[in-house]
C-alpha cells in the first residue's frame, strides 16, 4: 500500500448494512471540531474522558463543541476502569441525568473509554447515537474502527461486549505528541500488526518510516493511521460481526496478547502483550514449518527496534493456558489461533500440534518488567 504524504483532511467509510461509519484523520482535529457540529447541534451530549485526557485536551475541545446540552463522565485511566461496575456508573449517571435515546455520547480517549463507552451506547436504550475522538495510536488505528465494544471480567478480557459501530471516528494526530513513549511504542504494536498480517507493502513502509514515527513526525503518523484503518476497513466489511472468519485475522498476536495482560493483572499493556503474541504467532508458525525463519527475523527486528520488550513477565505456561480456553475465536472446545503463511498473509488455523505450542511458551525468555 502506498502512503499518501498529505497533511489535508483524510477520510474515510466503513459501509455497513444500515448505514456507515465515517473516519476523519486531520492533524489538529481536536482544536477544530467544526466538522463535528452537524452531529452534535441540538442535542444533548454526554462526554466520556478519562482524567488525563481530560487535563489535557477536556477544556479546549468543550470550548469549540455546540450542542444543547453537555454532561461530562470522568472515568480513572488505564485497562482496570473497564469493568462491570464502571458500565454501571455511568449508566446510573445517565439514567440521572435524563438522557433519552435521542443523546449523543462523545468518547475522548483511549482505546478504554472507547471500549467502555461504545458498551454503553450499545446497551443503554437498547443503543444511542456515539462518536469517538482517540488520543493513543491503538486507538487511533484500531480499538476506534470496526464496531467492537467491551467490558473485562476477572476471568479475562472483553468478555462482554456487543458490535455497535460509531457514527464518526475524529482522529487528531497531534495528540500523539503528549503520549508517553511507552504508550506510543505500544500503540506501534497494532500499527505492525497490519503489515505482518495483511500486507508486505505495509510492513517495508514500516520498516523504512519507523524512526518518523518514533520521533512523532505528524506525516509519516498521518500515513500509518490511514494505511492501517485502509486495510482494517476492507477486513470489517467482508466480515463485520467476525462470523466467516476472515476477521478474526485481525486478531493475530490477541489470543496470546489476551492472555498475557489477564495473566499480568494488566502490569502489561496491551499493545506490549499484543507484540509478544505476534512474535509468538511468528514463531510457532516457523516451528510448524509454515513461516520461513527470515520472514520471523524481520518481524522480531521490527518489534525490538519500536522499543517493545518481547520476553514474558515472570509467567509460566500454566499460567497463561486457562485464557487460551476462553478465546472467542474458539469454536466447539478447538483452541484457533490466527498464525502465519508468510509475512502479510495470516490464516486462522485449528488443526496444528499443539506441543509445538506448548514447547513454544516453555522456551519463552522471561525477564523482570517491575521497572518498565
Amino acid at each position: 500500500m502506498k502512503p499518501l504524504q498529505c497533511n489535508l483532511t483524510q477520510s474515510l467509510r466503513l459501509q455497513l448494512r444500515d448505514g456507515e461509519s465515517r473516519i476523519f484523520i486531520q492533524p489538529g482535529a481536536l482544536q477544530n471540531t467544526q466538522h463535528l457540529d452537524s452531529w452534535t447541534n441540538d442535542r444533548d451530549v454526554f462526554i466520556l474522558c478519562d482524567e488525563t485526557v481530560a487535563r489535557l485536551y477536556l477544556d479546549p475541545f468543550l470550548e469549540r463543541l455546540h450542542s444543547r446540552r453537555q454532561i461530562i463522565h470522568l472515568i480513572p485511566p488505564g485497562e482496570t476502569s473497564k469493568t462491570i461496575e464502571q458500565y454501571e456508573r455511568i449508566t446510573w449517571n445517565l439514567v440521572k441525568q435524563h438522557f433519552g435515546r435521542d443523546m449523543l455520547l462523545i468518547g475522548l480517549g483511549g482505546g478504554v473509554v472507547g471500549d467502555l463507552g461504545g458498551f454503553v451506547a450499545a446497551t443503554y436504550h437498547r443503543g444511542v447515537d456515539y462518536l469517538l475522538c482517540p488520543t493513543t495510536l491503538i486507538a487511533q488505528t484500531d480499538a476506534s474502527v470496526g464496531g467492537k465494544t467491551a467490558v473485562n471480567l476477572p476471568g479475562g478480557k472483553n468478555l462482554v461486549g456487543a458490535f455497535h459501530h460509531p457514527l464518526l471516528v475524529y482522529i487528531d494526530p497531534l495528540v500523539l505528541r503528549t503520549l508517553p513513549p511507552r504508550e506510543l511504542h505500544a500503540g506501534l504494536a497494532e500499527v505492525i500488526k497490519y503489515g505482518v498480517a495483511l500486507d508486505p507493502e505495509n510492513f517495508e513502509w514500516l520498516e523504512g518510516h519507523l524512526d518518523g514515527l518514533l520521533g512523532f513526525d505528524a506525516l509519516d503518523l498521518q500515513d500509518a493511521i490511514r494505511m492501517a484503518l485502509t486495510l482494517k476497513i476492507a477486513v470489517v466489511e467482508a466480515d463485520p460481526e467476525e462470523r466467516l472468519g476472515q476477521r478474526a485475522i485481525l486478531n493475530l498476536g490477541h489470543t496470546f496478547g489476551h492472555a498475557i495482560e489477564t495473566a499480568s493483572d494488566y502490569r502489561v499493556l496491551h499493545g506490549e502483550a499484543v507484540a509478544i503474541g505476534i512474535l509468538m504467532a511468528a514463531d510457532l508458525s516457523s516451528r510448524l514449518g509454515w513461516l520461513d525463519t527470515t520472514a520471523r527475523d524481520r518481524i522480531q527486528s521490527l518489534l525490538e527496534r519500536a522499543h517493545l520488550k518481547l520476553t514474558l513477565p515472570s509467567l509460566r505456561t500454566e499460567d497463561l493456558l486457562p485464557y487460551f480456553d476462553r478465546d472467542k475465536k474458539n469454536r466447539k472446545g478447538h483452541l484457533k489461533l490466527v498464525l502465519l503463511e508468510a509475512l502479510g498473509k495470516a490464516v486462522l488455523a485449528e488443526r496444528f500440534d499443539m506441543t509445538h505450542m506448548i514447547d513454544m511458551l516453555n522456551d519463552w525468555p522471561q525477564s523482570d518488567w517491575s521497572m518498565h
